[in-house]
């Protein structure tokens, strides 16, 4: 009889910023499969989502992947319920309108390695700030510029071991500042591949004492590059209706509803959506081609390719919930009123 070790994984009811929560349970000559993930419960008054009289919350497993860390282990998202099988009022997943998976998302992950000896990024001094500015650490190589390598090595093996669909990575501008891209076709399912890649991360980070630091900008008002989680998007529609005018209909819906989208775009977001930076103002919304400085960015590859293609929305921050991002910008898109001759 194999025994297998099913890691159930969820978010915590903790604000603005929730975090993840696991724990393992065995079981005995398992297929595999979700469908063969059986519901679970935790105690819900540990993790702000129950009060103590009441405790039990459901985990409804709802993506799985392999474990490669663990022996016969397995990695299952889950979304949170209520004891009445209802979503819990933290559960972003449920709010995602996106049955038919007509929604793709490519999400940019940026983070920095913390040192938690010195409470700093990684690669910064105990006093003070690194020699050289912010600049030489994008993309870079050599142990002048690249702090950490080994660790966001150790994590691209693994995500790729448990059949995430990374993208790519590399180093970021500030010290100690990494990304990681992951796509998948279906909001749900980008969501989930996110979450999943992050809990990763951090359980790479114990091993080595280091911590993943998600804040959006930890440096605080400094002339350091905060953190971001810029949400490439697509549907029917973006991919495949060769119109500038349509385009525009779509990124003008996002104007009416920027505080809509700001309260989901992760917490602390006015330190790091200053205008500087290449971001845009917290307060303002613009949208234009290969412009950094936008709230929604058009790529240039989805002009040349005729107006065919995705949009980027540049604000969401590194500590959002993918979920929630993810069901905003579906509901302001669906909202568009457009014209597709076919």
């Amino acid at each position: 009889m194999v025994k297998s070790k099913l890691e159930y994984i969820w978010l915590d009811g903790y604000k603005p910023t929730q975090s993840l929560r696991s724990k393992t349970k065995i079981v005995s000559d398992f297929s595999g499969t979700l469908e063969d993930c059986e519901m679970w419960s935790f105690d819900g008054s540990s993790t702000e989502q129950a009060p103590g009289g009441s405790s039990d919350c459901l985990l409804k497993p709802v993506f799985i992947c392999p474990d490669p860390q663990r022996k016969n282990g397995y990695l299952v998202m889950c979304e949170v319920l209520n004891s009445d099988g209802t979503a819990h009022e933290s559960n972003g997943r449920a709010t995602i309108d996106d049955d038919d998976n007509d929604f793709w998302f490519g999400f940019e992950q940026e983070y920095f390695l913390w040192d938690e000896a010195i409470d700093k990024p990684m690669g910064f001094p105990a006093e003070g700030f690194p020699k050289r500015p912010q600049g030489p650490y994008y993309c870079s190589v050599g142990a002048k510029n690249a702090f950490g390598r080994h660790i966001v090595e150790e994590h691209l093996d693994v995500c790729l071991d448990a059949g995430l669909n990374v993208e790519g990575i590399n180093a970021e501008v500030a010290t100690g500042q990494w990304e990681f891209q992951i796509f998948a076709k279906g909001a749900k399912a980008a969501g989930d591949q996110v979450w999943v890649a992050r809990y990763l991360l951090e359980r790479i980070g114990e091993k080595y004492n280091v911590s993943i630091n998600w804040h959006c900008k930890p440096l605080g008002d400094t002339d350091w590059n905060g953190s971001g989680m810029h949400a490439n998007f697509s549907n029917g529609v973006l991919r495949t209706c060769g119109s500038k005018e349509v385009y525009a209909t779509i990124c003008e819906a996002f104007a009416p509803v920027v505080k809509e989208h700001i309260d989901v775009y992760g917490a602390d977001n006015h330190m790091r959506l200053t205008g500087k930076h290449e971001t845009q103002s917290i307060d303002k919304f613009s949208y234009g081609v290969s412009d950094r400085g936008a709230s929604i960015r058009i790529p240039i590859a989805t002009v040349d390719r005729g107006w065919k293609g995705w949009l980027e929305d540049r604000r969401p921050n590194s500590a959002a919930d993918p979920y929630k991002v993810a069901a905003r910008i579906i509901k302001t898109v669906k909202s568009a009123d457009v014209m597709v001759e076919n």
